[in-house]
């Protein structure tokens, strides 16, 4: 059986940690300007409803306190090589998931060590030792249900779903919380009725896949407990993205580009991250009545910063408007990718099998 953990370092406490007047206070990352979007946020502007993605005129109605910082892509990067370099320390069988997170297989370590609850423990020791950053963990025996016990004690803290637990605590998580559910899916499961871990159970795998296509059989197992998707070290990507789905339709231009900057910067993060260059930048649009266009744009060298990103996902939001159909959601793709010649190492965050 593997055992799996999750940790996150959060992208913007690398601004708490090196300015000591940051600390405790709320904080996003982002622009404060009328068309700026939160990119992220400490846990500190969190508890005030504070959240990636949101506009941040009304992240700062949530927080009147709340302190703007521009991103620090340098930064991200030379902690994300420590952090990598820790990893390492205990297994090669590392995969990322997003900037801060990657899921470690743990099964057979480096270490030989017996206990993945105490690996968890030494990997967070360690990367407070050498980052000054406070890291979650979750422990468990998939990559599903790490991912779960990760968001449980955030932050700086760990939490474990052994096997004889792992169909009791989904069974009671509502399923708007389960990782790969999107606002758009959990808003269709609760039109099923579908609210809770038990209610997904209830139904079988032609409803599921009846209703929600190639993914129907993943729910059908994750509302068990079941996960089988191996961790797949170093694993070659094809494509980089990240899209989102508004709570209201849009149908202006200057939204639409707010919207998508922290899809931008989340999808720049990861490359630069990783040592990732992209030649081919795609829109996705989805419309209210759910008809999709993607729009590309591929050029001859590769995309050489996040504000040549930003004006090749302009010129290609551009034409889409005006546009008398309503827009739900909106994604921005990287592809035709290559290694950079720097090496630049992944992540910030682990979730271990």
């Amino acid at each position: 059986m593997s055992r799996t953990a999750a940790s996150s370092p959060s992208p913007d406490l690398p601004n708490q940690r090196d300015n000591p007047e940051l600390r405790g206070k709320p904080l996003a990352v982002g622009g404060s300007a009328a068309r700026g979007v939160v990119a992220a946020a400490s846990y500190e502007a969190r508890k005030f409803g504070v959240h990636s993605a949101m506009p941040s005129v009304t992240a700062k109605r949530k927080c009147p306190d709340l302190i703007f910082v521009k991103p620090r892509f340098d930064v991200y990067k030379q902690v994300s090589q420590q952090i990598r370099e820790i990893f390492a320390e205990y297994t090669p069988m590392i995969e990322p998931l997003s900037l801060d997170e990657a899921y470690l297989d743990v099964t057979e370590n480096l270490k030989g060590m017996e206990i993945a609850t105490e690996i968890a423990e030494e990997i967070r020791a360690k990367i407070k030792a050498v980052t000054d950053l406070t890291a979650s963990a979750g422990i468990s025996y998939n990559k599903f249900l790490a991912k779960m016990a990760s968001d449980q004690r955030k932050p700086n803290g760990q939490f474990v779903i052994t096997p004889k637990n792992g169909p009791i605590f989904v069974e009671s998580l509502p399923v708007k919380k389960f990782h790969g559910v999107g606002p758009a899916t959990a808003e269709k499961m609760h039109r099923l009725g579908i609210e809770t871990g038990a209610d997904l159970r209830g139904k079988d795998v032609a409803f599921l896949t009846a209703h929600f296509g190639k993914s129907g059989p993943y729910f059908y197992g994750i509302a068990r407990g079941i996960d089988n998707r191996e961790v797949k070290p170093d694993r070659v990507r094809k494509s980089i993205g990240a899209e989102d789905t508004f709570a209201e339709d849009i149908h202006i231009i200057e939204p639409a580009r707010a919207f998508l900057q922290p899809l931008i910067d989340k999808v720049w993060s990861y490359s630069v991250a990783n040592g990732i260059r992209a030649k081919t930048v795609t829109l996705k649009v989805k419309y209210a009545d759910f008809t999709q266009i993607t729009r590309s744009k591929t050029i001859s060298a590769p995309v050489a910063d996040v504000r040549e990103l930003v004006s090749l996902a302009d010129i290609l939001l551009d034409p889409v408007f005006p546009t008398d159909k309503g827009i739900r959601l909106l994604g921005v793709t990287l592809s035709s990718l290559e290694r950079s010649s720097e090496e630049l190492e992944p992540q910030l965050l682990l979730a271990l099998d």
